[in-house]
């Protein structure tokens, strides 16, 4: 399979991209990579390896653009050319780390919306304390959504639970304000009774506490709250380890207890991290395309493609046509 990447989005572009890359083929023996960008910069970070091409641009899409509008005048920008790589049909699949707007109006206008599905939705696989993760969407594709909106996102999100994450039923929950059927406001009232009736494994109202306790494997929201909770939750980790870390080096006796708890910080730190589980994937369209983190390191957009891979290995695109041709006939 061939995975089209835009080298030049993100923080650490190009380098980390390119390391990422580089890990990713020698990892899976299965994929060749195409890398968008500046073929200097990135030849100056690849070492030697097969399957991985480069298509020289010097255009970028920076990320205080406007997105719309940069996807429109940039054409030969790094992302937009590797999602034409995809609509071509000579790439399976995108990553990027940059403009995550530009990335959403390059999904829907270059690769396409699958028939059937209103708005695609932007889902990342958040950690849990047990180590599962759980799939969340939408995180801010579209900040105002219908009920009818958050059924497909939950069919979506159950498809990729079931095909990349290897859950055989996954349970689908409703971010609400309390778990009791009559909960919220009209939009989640209304998207419970159709979620009730969907064909998926709905087990109700979750709560924002209870989402790291891995109450579900998939939480549907609209985008609005969705990226409310997910910037609250990257917030608060941020803030705790720093805590802890200023905590633990600030005399000689506490930096002796950091010495013996350092092991188990790493740990958590790691069971946390939201890397180790990929980036976010944007449901809804013709192909996968992932929006790896903006501050994604090497290990990152290497779990990033890996994601990728699993979505096209388990036709996850294929099998979320089939359902929406099955609701519609």
């Amino acid at each position: 399979m061939r995975i089209a990447i835009d080298a030049m989005g993100g923080d650490h572009a190009p380098k980390e991209i390119v390391l990422g890359a580089a890990k990713a083929v020698q990892h899976f023996q299965d994929i060749e990579i195409i890398l968008f960008g500046n073929e200097q910069q990135i030849r100056s970070y690849l070492p030697a390896a097969d399957r991985i091409d480069i298509v020289h641009t010097d255009e970028v899409i920076e990320a205080t653009d406007e997105p719309v509008r940069a996807v429109r005048r940039k054409k030969q920008s790094s992302l937009v050319l590797m999602a034409e790589e995809v609509k071509q049909g000579r790439a399976d699949a995108c990553v990027s780390a940059g403009n995550t707007g530009a990335l959403m109006a390059a999904g829907l206008f270059i690769v396409g919306r699958i028939e059937g599905i209103e708005r695609p939705a932007l889902a990342p696989t958040l950690p849990t304390l047990g180590g599962e993760g759980f799939v969340f969407l939408d995180v801010g594709a579209n900040v105002d959504a219908r009920p009818e909106h958050l059924v497909q996102y939950a069919l979506m999100g159950s498809v990729y639970a079931k095909k990349a994450r290897g859950i055989a039923k996954p349970r689908i929950g409703l971010l609400n304000v309390g778990t009791e059927d009559q909960k919220g406001n009209d939009l989640t009232k209304r998207a419970f009774l159709l979620l009730q009736e969907a064909n998926v494994n709905f087990i109700g109202n979750v709560e924002a506490r209870d989402l790291l306790q891995g109450v579900a494997d998939v939480v549907v929201t609209d985008g609005f709250t969705g990226n409310v909770a997910l910037k609250t939750i990257e917030g608060t980790a941020l803030s705790v380890f720093s805590m802890l870390k200023e905590g633990l080096t600030s005399s000689f006796s506490s930096k002796l207890a950091a010495a013996v708890l350092k092991p188990k910080l790493l740990e958590m730190k790691r069971k946390m991290d939201y890397s180790e589980y990929g980036g976010a994937a944007l449901f809804g369209l013709n192909a996968p395309v992932v929006k790896a983190h903006g501050s994604s390191d090497a290990t990152a957009i290497f779990h990033a493609i890996r994601q990728t891979r699993e979505m096209v290995i388990t036709d996850m695109i294929g099998t979320i046509k089939q359902e929406m041709e099955h609701i519609h006939s």
